[in-house]
């Protein structure tokens, strides 16, 4: 007998191949029990946005027992998030919020939804990948121009260009004064956004305003804002605020503007200039005028006192 125990150790080994490999095989040709199957990709178990827990979804063909677990690696159970809860045919949906089974947050990585189904004795390890992401981006402000700007659209200097890098893929956003006025579209690592002096669908007066950059990556995680710029919205204004002059004297006052020309009033008399010093002669009547300058719809005003010449 004992001569033919190393042959009936080679069929049976033989025969257990042979089932085991038809048995893979039937699985193949077995449709699923689990079917459309939606996991979410990255999340932040930390940022408190709406992207901070995962969801993982699916349908199962049959009524079934089900467990569900998330794991990391091939088998390293970090998280029991259904245990053996019977659910009928249909859509199945449960979220995970990035903790362990002690409640503390688990590393950043990746891991996977494992379903174990009793009744048809499947254990199913989902090949959707979910990334635990808890660190914020960084976002640096790259460049800045001009500082000085009229977005009266003329095409002249109507814009301000800032250029930006970003640690990883994110969106980025430009606050002004505290208040988000633009997001740029898509996740680049480096780009810029063009400002037009618009917040909230709104044009901004004339004046000073901080501008700020921050970046949102995909789990939700917000990054700090950059150090504040400073940018001056001007359409057009004076070098002065008040001026006096003698009856008939000459008036200098510096223009400033993007614009190619500028229109004055004076009293009665109007006219037509380029930005830059404007000269005029005052009134020849002793009173207080306004001086008047227009610039693509916008004005600038200062008085104009006019002293008697004589004794």
């Amino acid at each position: 007998m004992g001569r033919y125990a190393p042959a009936a150790l080679v069929a049976a080994l033989l025969v257990a191949t042979a089932l085991a490999f038809a048995y893979t095989e039937q699985l193949k040709l077995t449709p699923s029990p689990i079917i459309r199957t939606t996991v979410t990709k990255v999340f932040s178990p930390v940022c408190r946005c709406e992207t901070g827990t995962a969801a993982v979804a699916f349908s199962l063909r049959t009524a079934d027992r089900v467990e569900i677990d998330i794991v990391r690696g091939r088998s390293d159970v970090v998280r029991h998030l259904i245990v053996d809860r019977a659910y009928p045919k249909g859509r199945l949906e449960v979220t995970w919020n990035g903790r362990d089974d002690t409640g503390d947050v688990v590393p950043e990585g990746a891991y996977k939804p494992r379903v174990k189904l009793a009744r048809q004795h499947r254990t199913i390890v989902l090949p959707n990948v979910i990334r635990v992401d808890a660190t914020a981006p960084v976002v640096q402000l790259a460049r800045l121009s001009p500082r000085v700007f009229s977005p009266d659209g003329d095409r002249r200097a109507d814009r301000v260009v800032v250029a930006y890098r970003v640690s990883e893929p994110a969106r980025v956003a430009l606050w002004v004064d505290g208040s988000r006025a633009v997001l740029k579209k898509g996740q680049k690592t480096k780009g810029t956004i063009d400002w037009f002096g618009t917040r909230d669908g709104a044009s901004l007066p004339q004046g000073s305003y901080r501008l700020e950059l921050e970046a949102v990556d995909l789990a939700g995680n917000v990054s700090p804002r950059t150090k504040p710029k400073q940018v001056i919205v001007r359409y057009v204004a004076l070098g002065r605020k008040r001026i006096e002059v003698p009856a008939g004297g000459r008036i200098a006052v510096l223009v400033l503007s993007d614009a190619a020309r500028i229109d004055w009033k004076l009293g009665a008399r109007t006219g037509s200039a380029r930005p830059g010093t404007l000269r005029l002669r005052a009134p020849f009547q002793p009173g207080r005028f306004t001086l008047t300058v227009t610039a693509n719809g916008h004005s600038a005003r200062a008085a104009v006192i006019v002293r008697s010449t004589g004794p």
